[in-house]
């Protein structure tokens, strides 16, 4: 049966390098499961594949829309397994991998069917959360849709939004859409998660973004400024930087900011990967001994 390898782990743990290696030992182009690395321009603040890795392997969803696009799981979920039916007619395996926890667990386990937000709507909700706030926003989330209010992380500002968007459309609640049903796949699907002692994914972590600074992150940030209440830039390292450009925080304040934040955001991915019992670990290092777990497959 055909096989959807799929390469996970935190941010900056090392999912380039092996994802290369691997993708030429299965003969498989690498389809990207990075949100981010999705949108154009923004490729020293995602750490998107440069140009001569592209070249070496083949890659899927980088940098194929305008900051300015609407994009979701749903829609993700719904390419994604539009391209493996065809890539599965010349390939046994195929290579997945990334470190968006929402857009991996759409390709694997499928997610709701929630209606598309119009641009109407999606303006509207914007613009109210830059005239009231989240708070207010939130505390209207609670008399339309108390049972997500109950659930939902209350900083969260691109949930929050989006269930009162869902709201607004449809008239019915977010809670409402959330079948939780996990959809079969008609491929097997093999995890591969990457970890480190939290001391050196942090060091790499540090070391990442000081790279980005010195190859130009404050001058890519400059150019998405038009684009800066996107949600594609609602992400850190911009967030941070346009912080520098509005004369708010200094370069080097701003540089520490962004290695915290990159931090806080990588402990999250690895509290998510950890509920899911189907991955099999390991060191980054440990090229042969993934090569033979994939071999078996």
């Amino acid at each position: 049966m055909k096989t959807l390898i799929v390469l996970l782990g935190p941010t900056a743990v090392g999912k380039t390098d092996l994802a290369l290696t691997l993708a030429e030992h299965i003969g498989s182009p690498i389809i990207n499961a990075d949100s981010r690395q999705l949108y154009r321009g923004l490729s020293i603040g995602t750490a998107a594949p440069t140009p001569e890795q592209m070249q070496r392997v083949r890659h899927y969803f980088v940098g194929t829309l305008d900051p300015h696009e609407y994009y979701s799981a749903a829609r993700y979920e719904k390419e994604v397994i539009g391209l493996c039916e065809q890539l599965f007619n010349s390939h046994e395996r195929l290579l997945l991998t990334g470190g968006s926890m929402l857009y991996i667990d759409a390709v694997c386990n499928g997610i709701d069917d929630i209606p598309t937000v119009d641009d109407e709507t999606r303006t509207l909700l914007r613009q109210r959360l830059e005239a009231e706030g989240l708070d207010t926003l939130a505390r209207e989330l609670r008399l339309l849709d108390p049972e997500y209010y109950a659930q939902v992380d209350l900083k969260n500002t691109k949930r929050i939004v989006h269930a009162l968007e869902i709201c607004y459309q449809t008239g019915r609640t977010f809670t409402s859409y959330r079948t939780a049903t996990r959809k079969q796949r008609p491929f097997n699907i093999l995890k591969i998660g990457l970890r480190r002692d939290r001391a050196e994914l942090f060091e790499r972590i540090n070391t990442r973004v000081d790279r980005m600074i010195e190859d130009g992150l404050l001058d890519e940030a400059q150019a998405l400024m038009p684009y800066r209440h996107e949600n594609a830039l609602n992400t850190v390292g911009y967030k941070e930087m346009f912080q520098v450009i509005d004369g708010t925080w200094e370069l080097p304040f701003a540089a520490e900011r962004i290695k915290k934040n990159t931090r806080v955001y990588a402990k999250k991915q690895m509290t998510w990967f950890a509920h899911d019992e189907d991955i099999h670990w390991y060191h980054p290092e440990h090229t042969d001994e993934i090569l033979k777990l994939v071999d078996r497959v």
